[in-house]
Formats: C-alpha cells, structure tokens, sequence
C-alpha cells in the first residue's frame, strides 16, 4: 500500500490513486519532490527574473504544488492568479496566495479571466502534456489575457536537435508517455516558437538546460542535502513509488541526448495607435 505524502496544506493529488495510475510528476511529489521542472530551478529563476514579476499582475497557469507560486509572491507581485484544474491542488495554492491573491479551478484554455488583466503570464512543465490543439488553445488564452506589452513565460520540455526526424521523436513521445503516465508532447525549441509566435506574440529571449531532473547534481541543487534525504527516504520505503521513479529516470537517462529544458520570455505586442 503506497503511503501518501501530507503538507500543512493537505492531502497531495492522486495521493488516493495507486502509484502505478498516477501521473509521473505527482509520483515524483509523492516521493517529497518539489521542483517539478525540466530545466531545474535555475532555469525557472532566470525565466522568473526576466518576467519583471515586482508591481506586476501575475496569472500562474497549473501552479500544480505552488512551488513557483511562492516565488512569484516572495517578489512582489501587485496581484496573484493561479489557474489549476485539479481541486486539491488548487486548494493548495489558495492558501499560499491568500492575501495576495488567489487560485480559481478552472482549466488553462478557458480560464474565464477578463480580457487584458494581466502584466505576466507564467506557465511552467505544463504545455507539454497537452495535445497540439491544447497547447494553442492555453498560449492563446495567454495572448487573450495579457495586457499590450504583457510576458508570457513558459519553461518547458524540449526535443534535440532541431532537425530530429519524426521517426525518433514519435518513439521518444512514446516511451515518455509509458514512463511518466502522461500523453507527454514536447516539440523542439523552434516548434516551441513557432507556438508562441502563431498565437502574435514576440519571442524575446530564450534559454536552455540539460533535462537532468532525476540526476543527483539536479537533485542536489534542486532539493538540498535534506530534500535529497527526505526523498531517498520515501522511495525506500515505498517499492511501487521506487519502481515508477526508476522506470522514469531510466527514461530520461536512455534519451538524454534529445532531451533539454527551454525557457522563452514572449510578449504581446503593444497595440499601435
């Protein structure tokens, strides 16, 4: 019987569900994870800084376990929006954002949020579990919310090279999807920003990381020595959690070298007048 992981904020999602149904980024939250990003949390920090988060009106897009929600208010945000799909997360990041904001449960590609009422957009891991005409229902969504010279902020998973044929990038999707339990589709950078730019807005600056999330560099900058502990505790204990996370880490191991986190800073252009 696998264990479930409590927080003064409540039962995780899918804590309920058995290890082996549940979706591998809340298998990894499970396991105490808490930074859920391909490019690890400098990558996230560098696409955070160049949001111009302080004074801004920020909406957050599946803020899942609020990890990059706190961020975004240790900053100074004039105002805090999450929009997550799944109830207990959600929760979750309402009582993180409470006096600054707040989260509202409602899907990504119709966050029912007025036209124009955001300075920065901030989506993180979360494009790349969507299918093609998903992920440009959500970015434009983005466009549709953000004000004239607002930022749209994605960090997500990348495919490499830019020429990869679609032979190996369909068996990588494949073998992501039976790994992380997940439809998993990342497209390569300029597939990325291509997305982005169909959607009218500018891409401004990108950057790239090696998707090393479950390798113990990552792990150690990521987590901490006691994260790490705390981790390699729960696996430890737990033999389906320790089978679905080495069944992950042996995927990602297998197609490293095609894999990469990618952060883009887009913006909407100002209207002409």
């Amino acid at each position: 019987m696998s264990r479930h992981v409590e927080s003064s904020a409540g039962t995780l999602p899918y804590a309920n569900r058995p290890v082996e149904k549940t979706p591998g980024h809340w298998v990894l939250a499970r396991a105490g994870k808490t930074v859920l990003r391909p490019g690890g949390l400098a990558l996230s920090m560098w696409a955070l800084k160049r949001a111009v988060i302080p004074g801004a009106d920020v909406v957050e897009f599946a803020p899942g376990m609020g990890v990059t929600a706190r961020s975004i208010i240790s900053v100074g945000p004039a105002s805090y929006v999450g929009v997550e799909r799944d109830p207990d997360a959600c929760a979750r990041v309402d009582a993180i954002a409470s006096g600054v904001g707040h989260c509202v449960n409602a899907d990504a590609a119709q966050t029912g949020l007025p036209d124009a009422s955001a300075d920065v957009v901030v989506g993180e891991a979360m494009l790349t579990m969507q299918g093609e005409k998903a992920k440009r229902a959500i970015v434009g969504e983005a466009a549709r919310i953000l004000r004239p010279g607002g930022r749209y902020v994605i960090h997500e998973l990348a495919m490499r090279p830019e020429t990869i044929a679609e032979e190996p990038a369909t068996e990588i999707r494949r073998a992501l999807a039976r790994a992380i339990n997940v439809n998993a589709r990342p497209l390569t950078v300029a597939g990325w920003r291509a997305v982005l730019e169909e959607a009218g807005l500018v891409v401004e600056e990108t950057r790239k990381a090696p998707m090393a999330l479950l390798k113990p560099g990552r792990m150690l900058a990521d987590e901490g020595v006691r994260g790490n502990l705390r981790i390699a505790r729960n696996i430890a204990r737990d033999k389906d959690l320790r089978r679905r996370v080495t069944t992950m880490a042996r995927t990602f191991k297998k197609y490293d070298r095609h894999l990469c986190g990618v952060a883009i800073v887009a913006r909407k252009p100002k209207e002409n007048r």
